[in-house]
């Protein structure tokens, strides 16, 4: 019988940034799977500038354990961020961050993407970081199926704001498949 997987996903930025609906719409996309989900988030007083995160925790069988305890994919937009919650990392995990973040030599091994050029030079608007984020972290993981991600967002989004939200989700996912295909995957 084969083991029931749990990923367990830090998602971490500035307040503002988006990564709290990042982290709804992995779980609503889990949700739509019918797998097993928790969704928590946290903030400072300031809710936009400080450090933000969501933690997702998605399995194929009941959670006993409600808050991440050491993150399969860790996130990060800002260097802030990065510093603040890059903490029990688990071995083989994906970190994936936005290129400009600094990571001062906390973790070597990480995956530096165009997250936030891409949503602001490629489709004209900064506030998609986080779905081009999600996008990336959806394929390289592969944890959810890009069908149930688009339907999450779908659900999740203003209408007004869908087209512009499954263009970056499409931007993320290819450059997420582009490093896939030449192997170049950093796990810690």
């Amino acid at each position: 019988m084969k083991e029931p997987k749990q990923w367990q996903i830090r998602l971490s930025g500035s307040g503002g940034q988006g990564l709290i609906l990042a982290g709804i719409i992995l779980a609503e996309a889990g949700n739509l799977e019918n797998k097993y989900v928790v969704q928590t988030q946290s903030y400072g007083p300031e809710a936009r500038g400080g450090a933000s995160r969501a933690e997702v925790i998605i399995s194929d069988a009941p959670i006993d354990y409600l808050e991440v305890e050491t993150a399969d994919i860790f996130l990060a937009l800002t260097s802030e961020a990065y510093a603040k919650y890059c903490y029990n990392v688990a071995p083989g995990s994906i970190v994936i961050i936005d290129e400009n973040v600094k990571t001062k030599l906390q973790r070597t091994r990480v995956n530096a993407f165009p997250i936030i050029s891409t949503a602001r030079d490629t489709l004209g608007r900064e506030i998609v970081a986080n779905i081009v984020a999600l996008g990336v972290l959806v394929s390289l993981s592969e944890i959810l199926h890009h069908d149930s991600v688009k339907a999450a967002l779908k659900k999740r989004v203003p209408p007004h704001t869908m087209e512009l939200n499954a263009r970056a989700f499409e931007k993320g996912w290819a450059l997420g498949k582009e490093r896939l295909a030449v192997k170049e995957v950093e796990k810690i």
